[in-house]
């Protein structure tokens, strides 16, 4: 198994829920209006054998001059394409997580921003978003992908996708919130999206105000962290650039 962090960088965020890009050489947190979370973004892209998965999407965020997706770009590097990827993995749908599920053509028309991929998302997740709305979810990043062959809808408490992959709802960052188990050989990642996000969380018991149930979610990291220490995990967290992959000690 090969991980390999897709970072989009920092940015700010208020109460309008909306993405602002922020460097920390020169732009001041103070600044940015009161109450602003700073926050950073990661998905991941794991390598085993012919199989590309891509775990969460990112922002969706595109150059200005050439319009190619930031997470396309950072695909590039690597040496893959877009189409390369055999795998999506969300853990629920919120904007920073879904905006890279759609590419946009020259013309505006949506279509899957991974064209060969099997999107595997929670319907109940799918469902939540709909009844839900802005300010979290931001329809347009997903709106028309269930007409196509593309989405594996996953029903249930928990599942297998392959020899290689399982799942389990958790619903304490939002109701609706799944967890990622990919396991090679005798390696195991675990992806825990918003309800394990940053290493630091993960050491201390911390209730963010941006989850749904924060004592739920304070419970789970504890847990996911006992577990994850006692079977060897290794944690994809995927907002904190600094530390993308740890094993816990």
């Amino acid at each position: 198994m090969i991980i390999h962090p897709l970072s989009e960088g920092e940015f700010t965020i208020g109460a309008d829920k909306i993405f602002v890009p922020f460097d920390s050489g020169k732009d001041v947190l103070e600044s940015r209006p009161r109450g602003s979370l700073l926050v950073e973004i990661q998905p991941f892209l794991i390598e085993i054998g012919p199989k590309l998965i891509l775990c969460d999407t990112g922002l969706g965020f595109a150059d200005d001059s050439s319009g190619t997706m930031q997470i396309h770009q950072n695909l590039a590097r690597l040496g893959y394409t877009p189409q390369d990827v055999t795998h999506v993995l969300l853990s629920h749908l919120h904007k920073d997580h879904a905006g890279g599920l759609l590419h946009r053509r020259a013309d505006g028309t949506p279509e899957a921003a991974f064209p060969e991929a099997v999107y595997y998302i929670y319907r109940p997740e799918w469902d939540f978003a709909h009844a839900t709305g802005a300010p979290s979810y931001t329809l347009s990043d997903f709106a028309g992908l269930d007409a196509s062959t593309h989405i594996h809808w996953l029903e249930g408490g928990e599942g297998v996708v392959d020899e290689n992959i399982s799942w389990q709802h958790s619903g304490a960052h939002c109701p609706q919130h799944i967890v990622w188990k990919i396991q090679d050989g005798g390696e195991t990642a675990f992806f825990g999206g918003d309800e394990a996000p940053q290493l630091r969380q993960m050491k201390m018991r911390y209730i963010a105000r941006y989850d749904s149930n924060g004592q739920a979610a304070m419970k789970l990291r504890e847990q996911y962290g006992e577990q994850g220490r006692r079977e060897g995990w290794t944690f994809l967290f995927y907002h904190d650039i600094a530390a993308p992959v740890v094993l816990l000690r």
